[in-house]
This record gives C-alpha cells, structure tokens and sequence, in this order.
C-alpha cells in the first residue's frame, strides 16, 4: 500500500496520446453505446413503418405492444443476469476489440429507452387513427400518463429530482400496464397480444414476490459510513447488487453485495450521500425490506480481461471489494477516500490490504484531491492490464472512462440509467 503524494511523473502528466478523431469521436458520452441501443431500436422501427407501409390498425397495435414488452423485459433482473452472462462468457483469447465492447453489456437500459419510445410513438398512432369508443378513450388516457413517465424520466428531472421519478415510474407504470390491459382486452385481443401482457405483468410482478423484511446488523464505524451484515438465508454472488428499502412503495436504495468467501450472508457498504442514506446511519433499523433477485453490476465485466484496475472513490470501495476478495482475475486497487481507517474502520481496510497488497491507498484528507485519470493510467501501464473499472460518482466517473477511452484503454463505470 503507499499513501504517498503524487510523484514528480505524475504531476508532469504522461498520458499516452488521444486517438485519431473518428475513433474519439465514437468515444464521446453521448454516442456511448448506451444511446447506440436506444438509436437501434428507434432505427428498426422505422424500417418496419417503411416497409410495411401502409400500416393497418392491427400492426399499429402490435408493434406498441411488442416496444412496450421490450422496454420492461429487459429491466427484468433475470434477463439482466442473462444478458451479463453471455456478454461475459467470451474467452479472454478473443480479440479485445471484441471484449471491449462486450464489456459494455451493462448499458443493456439503451433498449429500454429504444423500446418506451418506440411503443408510445406507435400507441399514440393508433390511437389517432382509433374509431371513437371506450377503448380509444383509454387510449388517450394511456398516452397522457406515457407522457408523463416519459418526460420525467429525462436526466434533468430525474437526476434532481430522482424520488419523484421513482414514484412517478412505479406507480405511473403499474397504472399504465392496468391500462394497457384494459384496452386490449376492449379490442378484441387474440392469444399473442394476452400472451405478451402476461410475460410483461409477470416480470414486473416477480421481483414483489419476493419482497420480505427481514434482520440486519449494523456496525458504523464513523458518522459517515455504516457495514451492514446480513444473513437470511441467501448468499448472493460476488459483484451482484441487493435492493434495499424502509418504506416498500416509496422509496428504494440499491447496493453491491460483499459476500465474504466461506461465509454465509453478505454485507452493504452504506455511505452518507443524501437524506434516506443519512437518516439510515443516524437511526439505525434493526430490519430493512429486501425484494427482487440478486442482479448483476457493471464490474462482473472483469471476467473478460487478463488483468484489470479498480478505481474506487469513496463508498466505491463496496462494490469493488466482493471482486478483491473473490480474486477470480489478477487486479490492482487504487482508492481515494479521506482517513481510511478512521472513516471505515481498521477491520475493513485491513481485510482490503490483506488480498491487495500493493493496493495505493490515496488519503484526500492528508494529500487532497487526486488526478484519478493519471492515477489510472499509472496503474493500469504498470500492472499490464487490460481494462479499467471505474467506481465512484458520477462526474469522476465519467472523468475516468472517457478521458482513458478516447486515449484507446477500455474503461467502465456506473452510468446512472436507473
């Protein structure tokens, strides 16, 4: 571990060169290939509009349907995990072009964007082109609330105001789904269309089947941060996150599971960053609501590298501690957070040094802020790694997977699509 200030090459820079401009061009944010899926799915649809011209009532209706139960489907935490293990079941002699992009699998929520549009631009065509009846009336109905889900799931409103558009999101979406099945079934649906409502209400129903509360212990070893253990009968796998909650239909906060390797149960590292995670540490639970399946996250990419680099800032240290302490690929941890050991507790940062050794361990309290994309370079030139595993807020994070990716370094991170 070192604790060090920057050294004299790293203030001076030494990053290698950015890429010939087309190539960084396709690194910018916003043709991420997030938005590439979302792009995809708008794109295919308009091929089908502009083959199958002049479109019917009847194709109007399914193609809403199918986008619609596409854009829940894939937010379906099995679906999810089956996504992450065909992205990450590619051998590391493969080409890393190749792995590069597979590693971006987590940015599967393009479909689901590609999908809620797709399907209210067709629902709202057929519902102008509809005859006057009930069911044209919870059409309109139907694209109002749409409108609503749509518009306040836009980054602006959702990032300040991200409860308003979980509730909005839930609730909006329950009331929609109810809809949508009152006005198939005043259409006169065949089997595929109830057969489609019913895939769609069962995968938004799964996860509340198995909602339960149950015990957690809670150690807080600073005013800033709580471990919280639990032990209910599950040990999820290493790298996957659990959803966490007081108040079920309110309000719900999800966090990287930290199993530890021959150990029942896991553990949550909980950091203050806002009202709910403050009012967690200060009025401890003696039980939390838990639902859903246990789902994967950004960093079981690993998998697909020979060696990789963790960056974590901060509480970033819990999701990549499940991966350190598993050691399934050869990695490198560097972390910056402020008094270590005093903010987290001697336990945690001892259990963190004792499988990464070499770990650099960057104390903004003594040292301040550090250049984290130099830092990752360092690490990752010096290792001879393959990728780079961002886990931090946001700004840094895309910080870091930009400024390494437009420079030719895989990179990932959290992209805040939830």
């Amino acid at each position: 571990m070192t604790t060090s200030p920057p050294r004299p090459q790293e203030a001076t820079g030494g990053l290698p060169p950015l890429l010939p401009g087309p190539r960084r061009l396709l690194k910018h944010p916003r043709l991420m290939h997030y938005n590439r899926l979302a792009a995809l799915v708008l794109l295919a649809n308009t091929a089908f509009a502009w083959t199958g011209w002049p479109l019917t009532a009847p194709t109007l209706g399914h193609a809403a349907l199918a986008n619609l139960a596409l854009a829940v489907v894939v937010r379906q935490q099995y679906v999810i995990n089956l996504f992450f293990r065909l992205a990450t079941s590619a051998p590391t002699t493969w080409p890393l072009r190749v792995r590069w992009t597979l590693g971006k699998v987590y940015h599967f929520g393009g479909l689901h964007v590609g999908g809620a549009l797709a399907g209210t631009g067709w629902f709202l065509a057929a519902t102008i082109t509809a005859p006057d009846g009930p069911a044209r009336t919870v059409g309109w109905t139907l694209i109002v609330l749409l409108a609503l889900i749509t518009a306040t799931a836009l980054p602006p409103f959702r990032s300040r105001r991200h409860d308003h558009f979980e509730k909005i999101h839930r609730f909006g979406g329950w009331t929609a789904l109810a809809l949508f099945w009152t006005h198939t079934l005043l259409s006169s649906p065949g089997p595929w269309q109830v057969g489609v409502l019913v895939v769609t209400t069962f995968s938004v129903a799964l996860p509340w089947l198995r909602l339960r509360k149950v015990d957690v212990r809670l150690e807080r070893p600073s005013s800033h941060v709580v471990l919280a253990r639990f032990d209910h009968g599950e040990t999820p796998f290493a790298g996957s996150s659990t959803a966490i909650s007081r108040s079920p239909l309110t309000e719900w906060h999800s966090f990287a599971n930290v199993p530890a390797p021959g150990e029942s149960g896991f553990r949550l590292t909980i950091s203050r960053a806002g009202d709910w995670t403050g009012s967690f540490i200060d009025d401890l639970p003696r039980q939390v609501w838990v639902k859903g399946i246990t789902t994967a996250g950004v960093a079981n990419i690993e998998v697909l590298f020979t060696k990789v680099v963790y960056i974590a800032t901060g509480s970033g240290i819990g999701p990549c501690l499940p991966h350190l302490l598993a050691a399934q690929v050869p990695s490198r941890l560097v972390w910056a957070t402020r008094d270590p050991r005093t903010t987290y507790g001697d336990a945690l940062v001892d259990e963190i040094l004792a499988v990464q050794p070499d770990a650099r361990i960057w104390d903004t309290s003594r040292h301040g802020k550090p250049d984290m994309v130099r830092l990752a370079h360092e690490a990752y030139r010096d290792f001879g790694a393959e990728a780079v595993i961002c886990i931090s807020n946001k700004k840094l994070t895309w910080q870091v997977v930009h400024g390494l990716e437009r420079r030719g370094i895989p990179a990932y991170g959290a992209i805040w699509d939830s």
